[in-house]
């Protein structure tokens, strides 16, 4: 069925079919039909992870859901754990457009969004109002407009209006579609931000009287030498997990095909080996930290990959967009203990 419906969906442009397709779950939720569509219930126990239990081990990846304005239809899909942004400080437009192309033939995307979003106040309200009852992540990022020198201000602020409402927060740092962003990835610059983050949210911790863990989203095009660098960051700064990987900027393996020279960034079946190979590495690096696997998951047999890997835990998206809520139950069959 789902295939039928993707065939004509993607007869649209594809930010009015991403419109249209969560406006129709949304229906379909009021309903109570998504507990059709997905897995809505599932054998597999539940995961404890930086301090957090996970009802399985099937996340949704940020960047589907940027202003969580469709976290409970999507979380009745059977997701473990749904994550939404990346959002910032400010509402932002974006990038322009066209800014989001479909690769069929290699069942992946580009894209350039920019961190378009309604801006964090938004987000979080509706976080609050939400009935879905699995782990929210919340995913921070800075806007377009604050220099990198300033980011830190930017991440802070997110993290303060977003503590409250998060079960874990992410830090991304790793979109290749705001200039400069993945410059924080690196030395003194991820020393810099993620010691203030880990102060800030130690601080808040204390003060709310709730534990919200800190993890970093990570990029998947870093040589060896560069995983090992930003591993030992990780470790010194005492982040509570890694999300490996965000989209790759290699065009190594569509080349040539329709929309392959398009700017922004690659997810989806392409991504696959580079983002596994990060999460590999990461294990050796990091023996006891969580990991988070994404990228190219568009299989249970690719979700269990994820796992023999190095991953606790595994996330969808390009493979959601592709397979549709099939993808989520056989991934947490796949996963199962």
């Amino acid at each position: 069925m789902y295939a039928l419906v993707r065939s004509l969906l993607f007869r649209l442009e594809p930010e009015a079919a991403h419109r249209l397709t969560l406006t129709a779950l949304d229906g379909a939720h009021r309903l109570h039909l998504t507990g059709l569509m997905g897995e809505a219930e599932s054998d597999s126990a539940p995961v404890e992870l930086m301090g957090l239990s996970f009802p399985n081990r099937v996340g949704l990846a940020a960047g589907l859901d940027k202003n969580a304005d469709h976290l409970d239809a999507l979380g009745a899909l059977g997701f473990g754990f749904v994550e939404v942004g990346t959002v910032t400080p400010k509402a932002q437009q974006g990038n322009p457009k066209p800014r989001l192309f479909r690769l069929p033939q290699s069942q992946a995307i580009i894209n350039r969004m920019g961190f378009n979003n309604a801006g964090v106040d938004h987000l979080v309200a509706n976080v609050r109002r939400s009935r879905y009852r699995g782990v929210v992540g919340i995913n921070i990022g800075k806007n377009l407009t604050t220099p990198v020198e300033r980011a830190v201000d930017d991440y802070v602020t997110c993290l303060r209006k977003a503590h409250g409402a998060a079960h874990y927060i992410t830090v991304n740092i790793s979109s290749p579609n705001t200039p400069g962003l993945r410059n924080l990835q690196f030395g003194d610059h991820l020393n810099g931000l993620l010691s203030a983050l880990k102060e800030e949210v130690t601080r808040l911790d204390a003060e709310l009287g709730r534990r919200v863990p800190l993890a970093v989203k990570i990029a998947p095009d870093m040589n060896r030498d560069e995983i090992a660098l930003v591993a030992r960051t990780l470790a010194a700064t005492g982040v509570d997990g890694v999300i490996a990987t965000n989209t790759t900027i290699s065009r190594d393996n569509v080349a040539g095909m329709p929309h392959a020279h398009e700017a922004g960034g690659l997810s989806g079946a392409p991504l696959f080996v580079a983002s596994t190979t990060v999460v590999r590495e990461l294990r050796e690096q990091l023996p006891e930290m969580p990991i988070i696997g994404a990228g190219g998951i568009d299989s249970g047999v690719r979700a269990s990959e994820k796992l023999q890997a190095g991953a606790d835990l595994v996330q969808l998206y390009t493979g959601f967009i592709y397979r549709g809520p099939e993808l989520v139950g056989e991934c947490i069959r796949a996963t199962g203990d």
